[in-house]
């Protein structure tokens, strides 16, 4: 089965030790593409140093909402310049946090409106985290209402991660955004997520680790890696009543064209064997 993690923070800690062999494995689950998400300012030029490593990564830049109101004007200055970089495919991850609200709402709101606006400037679609707390929805309701405030030409999104109510996927899909699927599926919580997937369209679904985070039943719980994206895309392609491979050449397809990635045959993890 061909695979993508289009979420996934190869550039945190917990992998200084062994990135290479983590992509390495990855490349031997069948995961032909990576997107690296900065969250701050480090964290984005972490991405794009790894982009500069190894061959089938794909770098995002942006600020997360739990560092809304910690990353200053000149941190953000140096951010919005490396999102004009043609190996940056998308700005994020942004969004808003409802539910542990590392930083204010206030502040919230204001990052991700500069993220969105970033997105629309450089035509790449914004990466979008939103977490609201178990049985709530405020979160969903909010981003929801900032994208609508486009009128009829909102950024390109994705949301990351899903997670909501299914009324709040039928108005993201309405809006065109792309939904990504990852081990927070798996969450008891987590009530439509299994009818949402069956509901998103052939072109606008996409599967994630968001290592070292979010573990899937079977993938290690310390430190989730991306050669574990193959849990949630089986749990895809059951959901959908899908074949695998199927599955696995849409998600290609897919992640392609939502990140503008036209590839050649050498550019991916399978086909090209590891450069660093």
């Amino acid at each position: 089965m061909r695979l993508v993690d289009s979420h996934c923070h190869l550039q945190a800690d917990r992998f200084d030790d062994d990135v290479e062999l983590v992509i390495g494995a990855a490349k031997l689950a069948g995961v032909e593409r990576i997107l690296v998400p900065g969250w701050n300012g480090p964290s984005s030029a972490g991405a794009l140093d790894l982009v500069g490593r190894f061959d089938g990564l794909d770098a995002a830049v942006g600020v997360h909402p739990h560092d809304a109101d910690r990353v200053d004007d000149d941190e953000w200055a140096v951010i919005a310049a490396s999102a004009r970089d043609p190996r940056v495919v998308a700005i994020g991850e942004t969004g808003l946090d409802y539910d542990r609200v590392f930083s204010p709402i206030l502040a919230q709101l204001s990052n991700l409106r500069r993220n969105l606006a970033l997105a629309v400037e450089t035509g790449k679609p914004a990466i979008l985290h939103c977490r609201s707390a178990v049985g709530e929805r405020e979160a969903q309701d909010a981003l929801l209402a900032e994208l609508q405030r486009f009128g009829r030409e909102p950024p390109r999104v994705v949301i990351h991660s899903f997670s909501g109510p299914l009324d709040y996927a039928m108005s993201m899909l309405e809006l065109g955004a792309a939904i990504s699927f990852s081990g927070l599926v798996f969450r008891p919580s987590e009530l439509d997520s299994p009818e949402v997937a069956r509901r998103t369209p052939d072109d606008l679904f996409l599967v994630e680790t968001d290592s070292p985070f979010l573990s899937a039943p079977g993938a290690p719980r310390g430190r989730n890696e991306p050669e574990s994206v193959g849990i949630t895309a089986e749990w895809l392609a059951d959901r959908r009543d899908t074949e695998p491979e199927v599955l696995g050449e849409q998600l290609i397809a897919n992640y392609d064209r939502i990140f503008g990635r036209a590839r050649s045959g050498v550019d991916t993890l399978r086909a090209s064997g590891l450069q660093y």
